[in-house]
């Protein structure tokens, strides 16, 4: 899994680099948040981030907020890190679009922890996005039935392009996704079925 750091402290960048290393992530490395916006906005771009509050070029939660505002079509999760950790400052971050909040200077563990629960994020909404992607197809290729049908006044058969004819059922089961009970109408059971039923023989 590719992580994103963008830190223009030497030492914090350093730390989190070997960190995340040791628990083997692949690591990009960025000091300024231009650098991390494009990076993230990449069709290859990391799925999680690590952005510094205060660095050059766009701060943290402007990079949030431009990577939110690119609508991506793939799922990141971004996680703010900074010393600012007041009520206020972590409300703006969440506002910009952060999905989570680490102040420093932070614990490891901590870190590890709420990376593992960024990427289980990251993981479930690419399987919602794949099965989104899944239903969007199956609705394109379901076949509909258009245009005037053919139809015998009598037997009731449809006549196919071709010329020929086939019964109703047959017909629709072939050109739609539907599938076929066979139950009596009242209308039916009336004229046909309860005749027989009274009288099995068919006597008049």
């Amino acid at each position: 899994m590719k992580i994103l750091i963008a830190e223009d402290d030497p030492v914090s960048a350093t730390l989190l680099k070997t960190l995340l290393t040791q628990w083997d992530y692949e690591v990009v490395l960025t000091e300024n948040g231009d650098d991390a916006r494009a990076i993230l906005t990449a069709e290859d771009g990391p799925s999680l981030a690590i952005l510094d509050w205060m660095m050059p070029g766009m701060n943290g939660p402007e990079v949030c907020r431009a990577v939110r505002d690119a609508a991506l079509a793939r799922p990141v999760y971004l996680l703010l890190l900074t010393r600012l950790g007041k009520r206020e400052n972590i409300v703006e971050g969440l506002d910009a679009g952060a999905d989570d909040y680490l102040a420093k200077p932070f614990d490891a563990a901590e870190l590890r922890a709420r990376v593992r629960a960024g990427l289980r994020v990251v993981d479930l909404e690419r399987e919602l996005l794949d099965r989104v992607r899944e239903l969007e197809d199956a609705l394109a290729n379901v076949k509909q039935l258009q245009g005037l049908l053919p139809i015998c006044s009598y037997c009731k058969k449809i006549r196919d392009d071709r010329d020929y004819w086939h019964q109703v059922e047959s017909y629709v089961g072939q050109h739609s996704e539907a599938e076929f009970s066979h139950s009596i109408c009242p209308s039916c059971f009336e004229t046909v079925m309860k005749p027989q039923i009274e009288d099995p023989s068919g006597a008049k």
